[in-house]
């Protein structure tokens, strides 16, 4: 259903409510075979603008177009089944009875949990896999609500995938771990990244540190509007992390990881 290849294209997009423009005039094109990081402070415009790309908001101003799908002529919940999110959002609107594993496979059937369902063995074997693939196996049978806030974005983003999405987009998947949790999480990312048949994936952080190994591209934001996109290489400068910012930053590589301090 991609348009030549992108899963992602934004020309002129603009979000506001009210007096708030929460993006402004967003270009953006994200490929198939590219990694997307999308790094800014908080009120950005980050979470909104992956809410566009989820086609959960829809723009103000401009066109967005989503899996080659034009959003504003889309059907707008065929369309989400495609795609794969989570977000503290999602994770807000779990139950907290909901079981782990009934919460995965629900995913399928456009749900947040079980509602009396007949779940085939199919469904059970890929919800299985998906959460050891994602390290939560021993969660399956856990209650939502007795979940640490690290098994939870295990268990979301094995939830995003269930569909077998042709898009993923993660929403600060790295925030509120421990240092263990998180480098745990960016390796298996970073699995992920290296996968040609996985979907396309793009994640949003705060921190240069939390890109995973193997993510090809970089989105910089501030106040609603784009700094800077395109290759990390290009985009994982001083000056333009510092411009997202507001700091004077000195910004180094060490093999396949960033980071980033003030000067």
């Amino acid at each position: 259903m991609e348009l030549d290849g992108q899963v992602l294209r934004m020309s002129g997009v603009t979000v506001r409510r009210g007096d708030a423009v929460l993006l402004r005039d967003v270009e953006w094109t994200v490929e198939d075979d590219e990694r997307w990081v999308v790094i800014g402070p908080n009120g950005a415009g980050k979470t909104t603008l992956l809410s566009v790309a989820a086609a959960q908001t829809a723009p103000s101003a401009g066109t967005a177009h989503v899996l080659g799908e034009r959003l504003d002529e889309a059907d707008t919940q065929e369309l989400r089944s495609m795609v794969g999110f989570s977000s503290a959002a999602v994770a807000n609107r779990v139950p907290d009875s909901a079981v782990v594993r009934d919460l995965v496979i629900s995913a399928s059937y456009g749900l947040l949990g079980r509602f009396g369902e007949e779940y085939q063995t199919p469904d059970h074997s890929r919800a299985r896999a998906l959460l050891n693939r994602w390290g939560a196996a021993p969660l399956a049978e856990r209650r939502f609500g007795t979940l640490s806030e690290g098994e939870r974005k295990r268990v979301l983003i094995a939830r995003a995938l269930m569909a077998d999405p042709e898009l993923l987009l993660l929403d600060e998947p790295a925030a509120g771990l421990d240092l263990g949790g998180r480098e745990d999480l960016l390796r298996r990312l970073a699995v992920l990244a290296d996968d040609i048949d996985a979907p396309t994936p793009v994640i949003v952080s705060h921190h240069v540190e939390e890109i995973p190994p193997g993510f090809t591209h970089g989105l910089l934001m501030r106040g609603g509007a784009v700094v800077a996109a395109g290759p990390l290489e290009q985009v994982m400068t001083g000056e333009a992390l510092g411009e997202t910012f507001g700091l004077t930053l000195k910004v180094d590589r060490h093999g396949d990881r960033w980071s980033a301090r003030a000067v």
